[in-house]
């Protein structure tokens, strides 16, 4: 009898043994989800909700920050630029470009690039019969400046310049010097063959709102710009490149051009600014954490509801020979398993998401409505995207880390001090 004991708990099925094989345990989990849908069904639905607000937040604040550097770089510089390195060394005339039209031709046949102005960009004395001031003259194409600067469509006053002898200013710089629409002003600059000065008429105010560029515009026509200079060709070449496309767009060109010329992507030409929004973004982590951590305690309360209705099932488990250990590590399982496909089915959702406010500016109109006046103080345009990147899987990742791991310590060790009668009297 006692022989014949011994080996119905040997060859005993799943529910007993504490070393037996693992594999049951699963299967069981696996069959548990779906015995009870309901429950299933609705932690299955946290943690999707969870997993796509958690992308969905990292894809915005990464696609707004972006936004912000695209919008700075078309009225400060432009999305992407052709010069020298010695010119972006060292901002001197002569340090311009050799030729333009070989490279206008290069930038053409990279398939990201939709458009190329020259640029002829020098420093200048502008007089007003009031006063003198210091500045930074662009000579530009009017025909083509609009493609890669928002300058151009924020013209508060007057026009955009059309021909040669006519100046934009800045609306702050203007009151500066205090000249008007229609008055005369003159420049002078420092040409290779000696000093230079020309009459120009003011025909456009540039009034963005931005401080900084208000008090800094000078326009004037690339043929003045290379009379004043003595320079025939271009300081550099401003590329038109869509949002998000800056990076691969330069990565792109750059083999193709000659030695001593290099194309710079939007980071490279606003590097100070791309610090300020790498820490900003640094400051948004910390609220992602904690969103983190309540997103894993809402999967993990989800958890121990389910525990706690299902404690009398608990019981007659325990009572029919699985101990506590096996049936926290099965609760464990079921929890993962659930987790697991709501974190897939978050992923899709959330990717889903971003992919639709990636392509579509869905996001721009509706908060230039709403914040116009912030939009205008960060010069950002009415494009917003959302960002697609790989690392989000990560970000979602460590909160369903967070979320098992308190699974764990919670639900888990309230099994594992179950008493077996006492949870069968449980209503």
């Amino acid at each position: 009898m006692s022989t014949l004991t011994t080996k119905t708990r040997t060859t005993a099925g799943p529910l007993h043994g504490r070393r037996g094989s693992a594999m049951p345990l699963y299967r069981l989990a696996w069959r548990n989800l779906w015995r009870q849908r309901r429950r299933t069904i609705l932690l299955v639905i946290v943690v999707a909700y969870a997993t796509m607000a958690i992308i969905f937040f990292w894809g915005f604040t990464d696609g707004f920050l972006d936004s912000v550097m695209n919008g700075q770089a078309r009225f400060v510089s432009a999305p992407g630029m052709i010069t020298t390195v010695s010119y972006h060394e060292d901002p001197d005339p002569e340090n311009a470009l050799p030729e333009i039209q070989e490279f206008v031709e290069i930038a053409a046949a990279i398939p990201q690039i939709e458009g190329v102005a020259p640029r002829l960009e020098f420093p200048a004395l502008i007089r007003s019969p009031y006063a003198t001031e210091g500045v930074q003259v662009r000579g530009i194409d009017p025909n083509l400046e609009d493609r890669v600067s928002n300058i151009p469509a924020n013209i508060g006053q007057g026009r955009m310049l059309e021909t040669q002898g006519e100046v934009v200013l800045g609306t702050d710089l203007a009151e500066k010097i205090d000249v008007r629409l229609g008055e005369r002003l003159a420049m002078d600059a420092a040409s290779v063959s000696g000093p230079q000065a020309t009459g120009l008429i003011v025909v456009g105010l540039v009034d963005t709102g931005i401080s900084i560029i208000d008090e800094t515009v000078v326009l004037i026509h690339l043929d003045d710009a290379r009379s004043l200079t003595g320079i025939a060709t271009a300081t550099g070449l401003a590329l038109d490149i869509p949002f998000g496309q800056e990076d691969t767009a330069v990565e792109n060109l750059r083999p193709r051009l000659g030695s001593g010329v290099e194309a710079y992507s939007v980071s490279d030409l606003l590097g100070a600014l791309q610090e300020g929004l790498a820490a900003e973004r640094a400051q948004t982590i910390p609220l992602g954490l904690i969103f983190s951590i309540f997103a894993a305690l809402t999967v993990t309360s989800t958890v121990v509801v389910s525990i706690l209705e299902r404690t009398r099932e608990f019981g007659i488990i325990i009572a029919l020979g699985l101990d506590q250990h096996r049936l926290s590590w099965l609760v464990t399982l079921e929890a993962i398993f659930a987790t697991l496909i709501g974190y897939a089915v978050g992923l899709v959702l959330g990717y889903g998401l971003n992919l639709v406010f990636n392509t579509w500016n869905i996001l721009g109109p509706l908060f230039g409505n709403l914040y116009g006046d912030i939009f205008s103080a960060f010069a950002l345009s009415d494009e917003i995207y959302a960002a697609l990147r790989a690392e989000y899987l990560l970000y979602a990742g460590f909160t369903l880390a967070l979320a098992g791991l308190f699974a764990t310590l919670a639900p888990a060790g309230r099994i594992r001090r179950l008493n077996a009668a006492e949870a069968m009297r449980t209503e």
